[in-house]
């Protein structure tokens, strides 16, 4: 069994362990904060898949306004078209007069979210190649006739018309021809810095489905609608440029935007990193298009439209139309998209307000967007502060949850997380600025789950030795203690009011004697006794410091404080009397075993104490010695337990006491009064124990004041009492008063008895 001194001693090796695990959670959590941030610079899959499901939250919550008179029309293909019309694709006649339509009712351009790849099937022309058994004069009027893409053609040289186009994802498709029409964009300008390309940054693709050439080259624009969904297939950002076979295209919603205000000129301005916005100028203004760095802009998506209602926000069937059944102003001025949403045309989106949106509806939000300037914006500066949350609140956690506990770190960080979110939610409300704030919550997340399980992994160690190590020495309640509270284990010496405790076996060596051919006797002998007798005062809230063979040390208000020690000390002594009691019934056939006891309290020294090499944790000074001392005279005055006078004045209302002797113990020159315990006043009459205390003052006082006669008398008086309990002491005290009689004390004496033996 470890030596009582040596339960501190394992304090070393536990701060050891525990500031290898500080040191280990600093160096992961360091680790980790920097593999963070360079991930995040990094920007994978992952990492953007998370941004942008924070982009879907937001615009989900809130939604951009609908305009009460939007600027922007969808001229609808649905089903009730197709059931009036017949299925799609229409003839081109029909296809012109919706356009004819649409000009005389004042449309400011129309734009094409569908792309007439083949020529017209219905054309006569058509119709006469695919009849042999035609005649010839009919065979020859349908030859002379117009084709219906021609016709197509003359209206739209009679409106703005902006043609859509498709990029195509192999070079089997066209290549871009932009010379084939006179009135397309002139040039895209780019202004950025030297040796850098827009094409080194745009989406690029090798070819595009067009138009068939006669629409191309009689439309006034012609724009790319296709749009590039994201990683998890949802389109949240359209790209307004695209690189396509080396040409720089603009998107539909862009050119119809350049159509329908007389605009001629695109500029894009770039940085090191990649774009930076876009500008059109037209003559209505200049319109700007802040893109990110592969020319896209975040869509800002307002509530999708119920299609079932005839008010709704974008949506006006084809069919309405060509049956004049609009109303001119409905269309006036308007930006007009041609698409549809039926069903079975696959121009379905997911979006981030639906998972089912028709992709006309895309464009119809972007040219929203483009008109009224508002836009989701992620500026290259966020990055930066992510960046910054990531850094700082890692380090946060690594000085904080070391030192003041996860717990609080974890009160302290969803604070600063919810105002962060705040922050962010403003952002994006009043700024319409996107800050991500999920993978730095995630990441911050693992970084508190590693520091709390290196924090935990110190915290076991060291409560894992305190337990070991105090098991043995201290009460379980106070063992607890210790391990909740480790810190109150202070290292080094401290002065500290304490009580102490000495315990010794009379007649040891005696007893030893008996056992010379049976040293595993006498040893089992021991630990019947003190086994016993530590829990005593382990049950006491003390701490066993030592045992020394039959000898046993122990302590009150160290390593934890103690309040009420000096009582908790001698109901300690009082249950070790018990217990000893108990053992004796189990020596029937042996001589009894007896035990002193010496109780002290006052200013002591406790902490580690020794050399380099080796130290205990023990207790040293005065008080301690006296308690010693008290224990060695305990079998001279002939009692169990006896106290010294700090230990007595504290208890003094809760315990029988019974002064014995002012005396000089062995190695101090001044003299402490020192008291029996005789028991609590549970066990005691108190009327008859005051009726002693007054006889055994008496007494004192008589023997001190050196009136022989008087005090053998009070002498007398007190056997009565007690059942006995001090007829030793008392047996002593009649021998000093002969003694004193044939050989007085001095005229001074002051009724001190000096002590020659511990």
């Amino acid at each position: 069994m470890v030596s009582p001194r040596q339960v501190l001693s394992l304090r070393p090796f536990t701060q050891h362990a525990a500031r290898w695990w500080s040191r280990v959670g600093i160096l992961v959590a360091s680790a980790l904060i920097i593999l963070a941030a360079a991930t995040r610079l990094w920007d994978p899959l992952p990492v953007e898949t998370l941004r942008l499901k924070t982009f879907d939250f937001y615009n989900r919550l809130l939604p951009r306004p609908r305009l009460e008179n939007s600027p922007v029309v969808i001229v609808n293909i649905d089903e009730k078209s197709l059931v009036e019309f017949g299925q799609w694709p229409w003839p081109r006649t029909r296809v012109a007069r919706l356009l004819a339509s649409l000009r005389d009712a004042g449309a400011a351009v129309a734009g094409f979210d569908i792309v007439f790849a083949e020529e017209d099937r219905t054309s006569p022309d058509a119709i006469a190649n695919s009849l042999p058994g035609l005649n010839a004069p009919v065979r020859e009027s349908l030859l002379s006739l117009p084709s219906n893409d021609e016709r197509l053609a003359r209206i739209m040289k009679t409106f703005r018309t902006v043609l859509g186009q498709a990029a195509g994802k192999d070079d089997t498709g066209d290549l871009p021809d932009d010379a084939a029409s006179a009135t397309s964009v002139k040039g895209i300008r780019t202004l950025g810095p030297a040796g850098k390309e827009p094409s080194d940054f745009l989406f690029s693709h090798p070819s595009l489905i067009g138009n068939i050439p006669v629409l191309e080259e009689n439309a006034l624009g012609r724009g790319i609608f296709s749009v590039a969904d994201e990683v998890d297939g949802v389109v949240r950002r359209v790209p307004v440029i695209t690189d396509v076979a080396g040409v720089l295209k603009p998107a539909l919603t862009l050119e119809m935007l350049r159509v329908a205000f007389a605009g001629n000129s695109i500029f894009l301005t770039m940085d090191q990193a990649g774009l930076v916005d876009v500008g059109l100028q037209t003559s209505r203004g200049d319109f700007r298009v802040p893109v990110d760095e592969k020319g896209r802009v975040w869509v800002y998506f307002s509530e999708p439209d119920n299609l079932s209602k005839d008010n709704s926000h974008f949506y006006i069937s084809a069919a309405d139309i060509l049956n004049k059944e609009v109303p001119p102003e409905r269309l006036a001025g308007k930006l007009v998209l041609i698409g549809t949403s039926a069903a079975g045309l696959l121009d379905i989106r997911a979006t981030p307000i639906s998972a089912r949106l028709p992709g006309v509806e895309v464009h119809a939000n972007l040219l929203e967007t483009i008109l009224t300037q508002n836009f989701i914006q992620y500026p290259p500066e966020i990055r930066v502060l992510e960046l910054a949350m990531i850094i700082i609140q890692g380090a946060i956690m690594i000085l904080l949850i070391p030192r003041i506990g996860p717990v609080w770190t974890l009160a302290g960080l969803l604070l600063l997380g919810g105002s962060l979110i705040g922050t962010s939610w403003y952002l994006f409300e009043e700024y319409k600025i996107l800050v991500d704030v999920t993978y730095p919550g995630i990441v911050v997340a693992i970084l508190f789950a590693v520091l709390t399980f290196t924090n935990y992994a110190r915290d076991a160690v060291e409560k894992r030795q305190v337990r070991s190590a105090f098991s043995q020495y201290l009460s379980p309640d106070v063992v607890e203690q210790l391990a909740k509270h480790p810190e109150q284990l202070k290292l080094g010496g401290e002065t500290r009011y304490m009580t102490s405790l000495f315990c010794d076996v009379r007649g040891f060596t005696t007893i030893s004697e008996q056992f010379k051919q049976d040293p595993q006797g006498l040893t089992s002998l021991l630990n019947q006794l003190l086994t016993p007798l530590t829990e005593a005062i382990l049950r006491r809230n003390g701490t066993i410091d030592k045992y020394m063979g039959d000898c046993v040390m122990a302590f009150w208000n160290a390593p934890l404080l103690d309040p009420d020690q000096e009582a908790h000390a001698c109901q300690a002594a009082l249950e070790m009397l018990r217990q000893l009691d108990q053992v004796n019934e189990t020596r029937s056939d042996a001589e009894p075993l007896k035990i002193g006891i010496g109780i002290n309290s006052g200013e002591c020294v406790v902490g580690n104490m020794g050399s380099d090499q080796r130290f205990d944790y023990s207790v040293i000074g005065d008080a301690v010695n006296l308690a010693s001392r008290l224990e060695g005279q305990s079998k001279t005055y002939g009692v169990d337990i006896i106290v010294g006078p700090d230990t007595a004045a504290a208890v003094t209302d809760k315990f029988a006491l019974a002064e014995l002797d002012m005396i000089a113990v062995k190695g101090k020159s001044e003299a402490v009064k020192i008291y029996a315990l005789i028991g609590n006043f549970n066990s005691i009459t108190h009327e008859h124990f005051q009726e002693f205390t007054k006889e055994h003052s008496e007494f004192l006082s008589a023997y001190r004041g050196q009136n022989w006669a008087s005090a053998k008398e009070h002498l007398q008086n007190c056997r009565q009492h007690l059942s006995g309990r001090l007829d030793a002491y008392y047996d002593l005290m009649a021998q000093r008063i002969s003694l004193f009689e044939t050989t007085p004390p001095p005229s001074d004496w002051n009724g001190v008895f000096e002590a020659t033996s511990k």
